[in-house]
Parts: structure tokens; sequence; C-alpha cells
């Protein structure tokens, strides 16, 4: 008679209660429950479901992997203790607890070493090799390899000798022997390939890539990835698919290619939550941080690194701890919270002098003088100053011994000691001489100048200023970063404002307006050229119709930044650098700069870049002139310190003269301001104050007139002015100006340009081949009326293209935008106080921003953007206009209509009307704007209505 077959007592119902019990109390009632449980066979299903479940959820792994060995004391079967210890290991070990992983591995050692079961011991040998590695003990790592490599290869245990030569690759690569770590992991791969081993054949093409990194090959490096990942996902294995994630945003984060990083960062950061895996959870936090300081995202670096702090606390990684720690306090430091970023300041350096890091104690001194000296506590400042300095003269790090010295120089010259400052500054100067460092080569050559300046030497302070003009010329064909995240000098383009002065003070001997003029162009120009190749985005696909020379400027700029990233990822490593590795990346990337530059000399007007690559450098004066209608006069405006100038030129002469105080205007501009915000308060408050509003807000306009236009009204020839404004002026609107009797508006048609260099080269662009148009429109609760404005529109337009609410996408624009001579876009803007770079437009289903919009190829003859503030500029220190029409105009456009606050729905759709109207009538824009603001003043007579609309650009034909 047959017995019938004993029931598995470990169903999938209660291997699903174990691997949610995570308590030993919890475990032990449950067990007592099941006296069943206990057998062997049990332990060994538990065991190996705890490896299964490593690969997808590592808190289930290690709970399966404690009842596994809560099981194996209560038998007393010292073989299966052995193995279920293994296990609880294995688990630890990706939880990140590798102390207390290598705790069980001993044990399990012990167990199988007094039993002469060797086969089990050289799997617990393996099995340790990681956790030593990662705590630094590289000697015991190799030890416990060799133990293992002769026992798996006296069994003939190929595939588990392949895993022995992967985990010795690991060893070389943590040590940066990376072509032997990859030798070794290859040789894994070939073992593995005949045994149709999965996860060990991911693990070893997943290591091969890391090593490629450290190698510089990015393209092998992330094809590498992208296989494994592929490995890893076709057998299930969710935890390395992953790491394979992070791994692969990882590289774009090195390549510059922050958008797509941070994309990527989010979702790996989701995926390793849902996966139980905290060290890469981790570290997603953390690279995320790096990311947002390098885009000024300040209070996004604080809220990440801190939550990147805790994690790695809960991991036992000190370092990385510490690393997160500090992201905080820079982060903090942008924001202007001082006291706070000191405090962690010092917390991070007594823990990465624990750590036994041999730069980061000392850059954290030169990170705190440099908050000390904003702050205004110039002794502390200079003592933390000369503590880094001691070290960083002696140092692989030349960068960091210049900033202490130019440090130095601003605490001298703050405290009036003009000869100590020079002399930091030729101690800065000689540093840097043979070194590729044009920023800090800007640096110092300015606060030489400016020490030369407070000692009256004024012919001195001219040459110095040239030299650090000259260095910052060189910087735009690089995208080297400030030494130090929190800027050192943020106003770059001050050394122009110097030699503006000191040009139209005679102390030259003479009143060069034309030097003046180009030092004034190249200030406009500074903040393009450092959006262009420092911005937040690199477009994943090659825009159609772009040309090899703009691919191969992309190129290399990425590369560019892969070898910026690898520099100071070398320097700053938590064990001691390599000089001669910094030495290599510094020689690859001198060679792709001299490329690019090289490049660049190459790039044609024809395409839409050159309007800020060639902008950038400045178009000489006479093709300025040139570009100019006969009947034109560009007004430019500069303020130089508080001092604000305006240029008059015209096609034959050229003239700059004073006008007024900059403070003055900024606060007349505050009370203009001031008014129009009123119009948020409601039609019964407007209905009631119409009259009072009217006349404050003509009174404020007849203000600015008088400090702004009055003093060259007469200098003023023909009846188009091209107004280039500077700063603050960027938010005013010239052509509302009141004389008393007249708007600015009545007596010229304006058009405005951030520059005259860009405004040049915005003439030389030609429209594209056909007639049609592209109206796009996404009404809200705030501007019903766009839907109404919208259809309007494309009735007076040739050959319109109409999309409304979700249909008006990012999509439409990116694929019909290119073919349309006219373009009307119909939405409100976003802008970030923070970072610019992150403002924009919202379009149907996203948020389009002018990351993005330098991305989008748009050769429109017109592109108007009709909403709420869709021109409205954010001005940082230092830096020119940052706002939509840069990015447009990077797009390609040859004229932009923007506005420049929140404009009144009703009004603009009757604006536009007549403005379109006007154009089929053979108006230049230039002329149909005048008109179309004229007409509507008729009915709308506050400037609120009819003011806020401007042209930049081509508004008129040369």
């Amino acid at each position: 008679m047959t017995r019938p077959a004993k029931k598995n007592p470990l169903s999938e119902a209660v291997l699903s209660e174990l691997a949610g019990l995570t308590d030993d109390a919890g475990r032990s009632r449950f067990l007592a429950r099941r006296r069943q449980l206990y057998r062997a066979g049990v332990v060994q299903q538990l065991n190996d479901a705890s490896r299964t479940k490593l690969r997808m959820d590592t808190h289930q792994a290690l709970s399966l992997a404690e009842a596994a060995v809560a099981i194996a004391r209560k038998l007393r079967n010292q073989l299966s203790l052995g193995r279920s210890l293994r296990a609880k290991a294995n688990a630890l070990y990706v939880i990140g607890d590798n102390r207390l992983a290598l705790q069980c591995n001993e044990q399990a050692l012990r167990i199988f070493r007094k039993a002469r079961n060797a086969e089990d011991e050289a799997r617990s040998l393996n099995a340790s090799i990681q956790p030593f590695l990662l705590l630094g003990e590289y000697d015991r790592a190799l030890e416990a390899a060799e133990g293992a490599r002769r026992i798996f290869s006296r069994l003939g245990d190929l595939r588990r000798l392949a895993h022995v030569e992967i985990n010795v690759g690991n060893v070389h690569h943590r040590q940066d022997s990376f072509e032997e770590a990859v030798n070794f992991y290859e040789r894994a791969y070939e073992m593995l390939l005949p045994l149709g081993d999965a996860e060990g054949l991911g693990v070893a093409l997943y290591n091969i890539s890391v090593s490629l990194i450290s190698l510089n090959d990015f393209p092998r490096a992330l094809s590498t990835y992208q296989r494994a990942r592929e490995v890893f996902d076709q057998r299930g294995m969710t935890l390395l698919v992953g790491q394979a994630d992070y791994n692969i945003a990882y590289l774009y984060y090195l390549r510059g290619e922050y958008g797509r990083a941070i994309e990527m960062l989010r979702a790996a950061r989701e995926k390793a939550e849902v996966n139980g895996d905290a060290h890469i959870l981790s570290l997603c936090y953390l690279d995320l941080s790096d990311i947002y300081l390098e885009l000024n995202l300040s209070a996004e670096a604080a809220e990440v690194a801190h939550e990147a702090f805790v994690r790695f606390g809960k991991l036992g990684m000190g370092y990385e701890q510490t690393k997160s720690l500090s992201n905080e306090a820079i982060a903090l430091s942008q924001q202007g919270k001082a006291l706070q970023a000191l405090d962690l300041f010092a917390q991070a350096r007594a823990g990465f002098v624990r750590e036994k890091n041999y730069v980061w104690p000392w850059l954290i001194d030169l990170y705190r003088a440099l908050v000390l000296f904003k702050e205004g506590r110039l002794f502390e400042a200079r003592s933390c100053c000369e503590k880094a300095l001691e070290y960083f003269r002696s140092s692989a790090l030349p960068g960091k011994a210049v900033l202490c010295h130019l440090l130095l120089a601003r605490i001298d010259l703050a405290t009036g000691n003009a000869q100590t400052a020079r002399q930091h500054c030729g101690e800065a100067i000689e540093r840097l001489g043979g070194l590729e460092m044009p920023i800090l080569d800007y640096q110092a050559n300015f606060l030489n100048g400016q020490a030369y300046a407070a000692a009256g030497e004024m012919q001195s302070a001219y040459s110095s200023y040239q030299q650090a003009r000259e260095a910052l010329e060189t910087l735009r064909s690089s995208l080297r970063k400030d030494e130090l995240k929190i800027a050192f000098m943020k106003n770059k383009t001050e050394v122009y404002e110097r030699l503006v002065e000191i040009c139209l003070s005679g102390e030259k001997g003479r009143s060069a307006f034309r030097e003046a003029f180009e030092y004034m162009e190249l200030a406009k120009s500074r903040s393009l050229m450092d959006m262009i190749f420092q911005g937040a985005h690199t477009a994943p696909d090659v825009p159609a119709g772009q040309s090899g020379l703009v691919r191969r400027i992309r190129d290399l700029r990425e590369e560019l930044n892969w070898y910026y990233h690898r520099i100071e990822l070398e320097q700053l490593r938590p064990e001691e650098s390599s000089a001669e590795r910094i030495e290599q990346l510094k020689t690859g990337a001198q060679a792709r700069e001299k490329s690019l530059m090289r490049v660049l000399r190459e790039l044609p007007d024809s395409e839409p870049e050159a309007v800020f690559l060639r902008g950038s450098q400045g178009v000489p004066l006479e093709e300025v002139q040139a570009a100019l209608p006969k009947d034109a006069t560009l007004l430019e405006y500069y303020a130089a310190g508080n001092q604000l100038l305006a240029v008059v030129l015209t096609r034959d002469a050229l003239e700059i003269l004073p006008v007024t105080l900059l403070p003055r205007v900024a606060g007349m501009l505050q009370m203009l301001r001031s008014q129009l915000a009123k119009f948020r308060l409601g039609e019964d408050y407007l209905r009631r104050f119409e009259r009072p509003l009217f006349q404050a807000t003509q009174h404020h306009l007849q203000e600015l007139y008088t400090e702004l236009l009055e003093p060259v009204r007469g200098r003023l020839a023909g009846n188009h002015l091209v107004v280039v404004p500077h700063g603050i002026l960027h938010s005013l609107p010239f052509h509302a100006l009141f004389d008393g009797e007249r708007y600015l508006i009545d007596s010229y048609s304006l058009s405005y340009a951030p520059s005259a260099s860009i405004y040049t080269l915005c003439q030389r662009r030609t429209s594209p081949a056909g007639n049609s148009s592209l109206v796009l429109g996404v009404p809200d609760a705030q501007a019903p009326s766009i839907g109404e404005e919208v259809v309007a529109v494309a009735a007076a337009l040739n050959s319109a293209q109409l999309f409304v609410g979700d249909a008006a996408t990012e999509q439409v624009l990116r694929e019909r935008g290119p073919g349309s001579r006219l373009i009307h876009l119909a939405t409100h803007g976003n802008f970030r106080q923070d970072n610019p770079m992150f403002s924009g437009i919202r379009l149907g289903r996203s948020f389009l921003s002018l990351v993005d919009l330098y991305q989008l190829r748009l050769p429109a003859e017109l592109i108007t953007l009709s909403g709420c503030a869709t021109g409205l500029n954010v001005v940082a220190a230092g830096d020119e206009l940052l706002g939509l029409i840069r990015g447009l105009l990077g797009a390609g456009a040859q004229c932009l209509l923007l506005a420049l606050w929140d404009v009144h729905d009703r009004s603009t759709t009757e604006f536009m009307t007549s403005l379109y109207k006007n154009l089929k009538l053979g108006e230049t824009k230039a002329q149909a704007l005048q008109t179309a603001m004229k007409e509507l003043r008729s009915r709308y007579p506050h400037p609120y209505y009819w003011a806020p609309f401007f042209l930049a650009g081509k508004a008129s034909p040369s």
C-alpha cells in the first residue's frame, strides 16, 4: 500500500507571512504555533527563498533568513545554521550593514571549518569579500578571495569561481586599478557565458561599466550598463534593474545632462524605495543634491542633502553621510543662512577628520572662511583661510591654494590693506602660471586691479583689468565651474564696469566711447554664454536640421562636463587622490577645450546658436551701425556701479553720457510696479479709484521719463527706437514713458533687444519659406478668454493651424513650429526667482521650461507669447536679462512679441486682433505694434492695458 506524500509545511501563504515578520518576538510566536516548520528541509527552503527575495525586497529577504536561523538553532543543526547565517549575511550586506554581515559570515565560517565542509566554507569566504571591501579592509578581502578561489578550483566549480573573479575585480576597482579590474570582470564574463548564468553575466557587465567610467569611456560604459539592465530585467531581478537605472542616471549626471539625470534619479529613487535598496536610495538623494547645487537650486539641494545625511547615518556609511552634511551646509550658504551653514560645516569637518579624509577638512575651512567673510567676520575668516592655505599650498590642488590667496586679498581690501592684497594676488597669479584655470586667472587679475585702484594707480589697475577680461573671454568656451559651489565672485561682469569707468573718466588720456561701448556689449553678452555652456540640460536627441558643427559643440560640451566632474571627484575622493590620474584627466579636458574653441570659430552665422556664440564675443561697432535702419536710433543703457549711462547710436554717430543714478530709478520703478500691481485687487476697486490710479501711474512714468529720456531726447534721430535696457530696466515699458503730454510710443515706434550685438545678428536672419501660421492656446480659470483670443487670431492669420487646451502640446510645437512663419502662443508664464533657467511656459499637458526652449528650432518671423507675464525677466547680480527672450531667440526666432506683466484677458484679445490686422495691411511689426497700442489706448486709457506688450529682435527692415 502506497503512503500519501507529506504535505509541504512551507506553503506560499506561510512563506509570505514569515517574510512580513520583522521582529524576533513576532517570529517566535508564529513558529511556536507551527511546530511542523521545525525541519531541516524548511530551513533550506527559507534560505532559497531569501536568496530569491534578495533581488526584489531586501527586508523580506532578511526576515526569511532570520526565520531560517531561528529554526536551525532550535533544531541544533549546525550546517543548516551556518547556511542560514550566510543567507542573513547576504541580506545584511545588500541592506548596507556590512559589519553585522561580516559577524554572521564569521560565525558561519567557524561552523563549516569545524565540519570540514569545504564548499560552504568557500561560499562564505566569497560572501565576505564585498563587506570587507566596503569597510576598506582590502587585504582581508583579497585573503578571503584567495581562500575561496583555491577551494572552488579544487572542486571544479567554475560558476562560483567566476563570481570570485568578479569580487576580486571589485577590490582592484576600489584600489584604482581599473584596467586590471576590467580584466577580472571580462574573465568572469567569459567563464559564465557557456554556463548561462544570467545573474553572473549581468553583474560582470555592470561592473565592467563602472570601471569604464573611471577610464572615461562613456559610450562603452553606457552600452554595457544597458546590456546588464536587459539581463536583469529578463530575469525579474528588480533590485539589480534599479541599481542599473541609478548608474545610468549617474552617467548622464557626469556628462552634464542634468535634466535627464534628475528625471532618472527620481525614478531610480522610487524604485529603490519599493525594492528596499537603502544604499541606492541614499545615493540618489546625494547625487540629486550635487546636481541641485550646480544648478543653484539651493532649497531643493538642502532638502535632499539632509535626507541623504539621515539615510547614510542609518547605514553607517560615514564618508557619504558627512559629504551629504557638507552639501546641506553649502546649500544653506547659497541661501544666505550663514549661522546654520557654519554649524553644519563644523560638524562636517569633525566627520571628515574621523573618516581620515585627506582633503575635505581643509576644504571645509575654506568654505567657512568664505561664509565668515560674507558675514563681515573678517578676523575669523582670515584665521580659517590661513589654516586652509597652510594645507593647500603643498597639496595637489593648486586651485584651492589660489582661492585661499584670493580670499585673503579680499579680506585685506576690506580692511584697507591694498599692499598686502596685491602681495596675495601676486602669489595667486604666480601659482596660476602654466595652469589652465581661466576662472581663477580672472579673479586674481580683477582683485589685483582693485588693489591698484585702491592705491590710486589707475594705469596699473587698467592693465590688470584687461588681463582679467582676457581670462574671462577664454572662459566663454569652457564649462568650468567655480572652484567652490558657493560663488566666490558672483558678479563676473564687474570687470567691464571698471573698464567702462576708466574709459569715460579720461584716465587714459581721452574719452574712449568706442572702447567703452565694446565693454558694455561684452558685459551684456557674458551671461548668454554662461547659460549656453552651463545650462541645466542637454537635448537627448539631436533636433532635426541641426548642423554637424552644432552637434559637435554639444558632444564636446558633454565630454568636458564629464572630465570636469571626474577631476572634482578624483580630487575630493575619500582616500588620497592620485596626482597621476588627475593630470591625465586635465590633459583630456584641455584637448577638448581646444577642440571646442576651434569648432566655435567655424560656426556660421546662419545657425541660431550663432546669436549667442557670436553675440557673446561682441559684434564690431561698424556692423551694429550698418544693421540699424536709416530712420532708427539705438538707445542702450548700462549701469556701472550706481551710475546709469546711456549710449546713443545711429548709423553715423556714437555718444555716451551719464543720465542718472541707479538707486533713484530703482525707487521710481518700484513705485510704478506698485501701481500696476493694484490691478489685481478686483474690478470694484479699479472702478472706485480709476482716476487716482491713472494719475499716479502717469506721474511715475513722467518721473522715469525725466530721469531716463529727457537727458538724451534731443539726440534721438529718426522715428524708430531700438531700446537695449540693462538690469532692472528690462521690466520698464520705455514706450509708455510720459513727457507730460505724450507717451514715447506717440513719437516713435519701438523695439527692444538684450544687447546691440544680439540685435545685429537678428537683423541678419531671413524669413522661413511658406506662409503658414501656428496658434496654440491654453485657457484656464485665470484667463478664460484665451480660447476666444486664439480663435480670433487664427482667423486673422494666413493658413493658421489652431490647437487649444490639451491639444496645444509641446510635441505640436516641436513638429509644426519649425515650418511656421508666425507662431502665437496664448498661455501663462512661470518664473523662478531662485533659478531662471527653470522658468518657462505652460502648454497643454506639460510645462516647457527655458531649458527646453534652448533645444527647440523655431526660425519664425514672429513668435508671440500672449498671457501672464511671459516677458517678465529676473535679473541676477552681475548678469543681464534672464528670460524667455533668450530662449526663443536661441530657438531661431527673428522677432518676439511678449508681455511685461499679467495682461488683461479681454483687452489682449482686442490688441492681438488689431496687431495681426495691421500686419496684413503691410505695416512693419514695429508699426503694427504702434498702431495697435494707439487703437487699444483709445478704449483702455490706462497703460496697464495697452503698455505691457513689446517687440524684441528684428522688428523693422534694415
